[in-house]
């Protein structure tokens, strides 16, 4: 009876087993590959779900913003256009300035007279005479010039030009000029022979004195004699020059040291340096006949002034280059906002 319900007990337990054991899988590498593919699946929804618009407002903000792409080409195509302005301003000063240089040359006794009737002299070409007054020359630079191929710096000398007395022909009132370009060595002598002049200006006070005590013995036995030292030697000298204006310098050009350096053209301070009127004229020296074995100083070639740092032919190279700069990224904006369906 033992061992009969034994049994009984032991087959009820199998039953029970059976109901609740699951086999393994015949192929597990199946079930495995089967499962990585539905992982898979849904992480490829979940990465389509964020990359797709999620609302219509998503869509009208990125239709808004994507004209941006086209403002570079919008400025770059502006800049050409304002070059195509300044081309025509250049065009038209240059054709100015070579108009008024084709005038005849005033001439010089003419030259304050004609000033207050104009509102500009300027290019208008000159013809003056006078004397060069060397003593309070003004040397402006330094200036590069390039000669047989080697780049010299020199200077512009600047001379006072005063008028001849008792001459019509002379010009009125003292003018400045300048007499073209001068290497350093001439602005160094004329350095050197200032200091000189002044100590003989002191020398010369003591030996004043000392005639001053013997005068009066030289009043009683000797006529005193007419010294005419006061009026020096002078050779009246005929300019062809272009009446010209102050020079505009750059940022980069330091301020005049009216003592010891100037950078630039600066009319009424000059003048003031040179003891001569603020309101004076100032032309350059144009004449071509240049002596051989005294070059120096060397006047202005007269085309440079119908030349200018940038010429007409430059602007338009600019302009080509920002039309094409403009086409080039309006198309990169093309390209990249307009959708490829859309172009098919």
């Amino acid at each position: 009876m033992a061992a009969a319900s034994i049994s009984k007990t032991l087959l009820k337990g199998a039953r029970g087993l059976k109901s609740h054991w699951i086999p393994p899988p015949l192929f597990p590498q199946l079930y495995s590959s089967s499962a990585s593919a539905s992982a898979s699946a849904s992480s490829a929804s979940s990465v389509s779900s964020l990359t797709e618009p999620q609302s219509p407002g998503g869509e009208r903000r990125w239709g808004w913003t994507k004209w941006f792409l086209f403002l570079p080409g919008a400025i770059t195509f502006g800049l050409g256009s304002w070059q195509i302005l300044r081309r025509q301003d250049k065009i038209t000063m240059l054709e100015y300035r070579q108009k008024r240089l084709d005038m005849e040359p005033i001439p010089g006794s003419n030259l304050y007279s004609l000033r207050e009737k104009s509102d500009s002299l300027e290019f208008r070409r000159v013809k003056v005479k006078g004397v060069f007054d060397e003593k309070k020359s003004i040397f402006v630079g330094p200036r590069s010039r390039s000669i047989s191929g080697v780049t010299e710096n020199g200077y512009y000398l600047i001379t006072p030009l005063m008028p001849i007395p008792n001459d019509p022909e002379s010009v009125q009132l003292p003018i400045l000029v300048n007499r073209g370009w001068v290497p350093r060595s001439w602005r160094d002598k004329h350095l050197e022979d200032l200091p000189l002049d002044e100590q003989s200006n002191n020398i010369a006070s003591p030996s004043s004195q000392e005639s001053g005590r013997s005068s009066l013995w030289r009043f009683w036995f000797k006529k005193p004699k007419i010294v005419e030292d006061h009026v020096p030697a002078v050779t009246p000298v005929e300019v062809v020059g272009v009446v010209r204006e102050s020079e505009n310098p750059s940022m980069f050009v330091p301020e005049n040291d009216l003592r010891h350096q100037w950078f630039y053209v600066d009319i009424p301070a000059i003048a003031r340096a040179s003891g001569i009127a603020e309101n004076t004229i100032y032309i350059e020296d144009i004449h071509e006949n240049i002596n051989p074995s005294n070059p120096y100083p060397i006047p202005k070639d007269v085309s440079t002034l119908i030349r200018s740092s940038v010429m007409p032919q430059d602007h338009l190279n600019y302009t080509l280059t920002w039309y094409s700069l403009s086409a080039a990224v309006t198309f990169m904006a093309f390209k990249r906002v307009i959708p490829k369906k859309s172009r098919r």
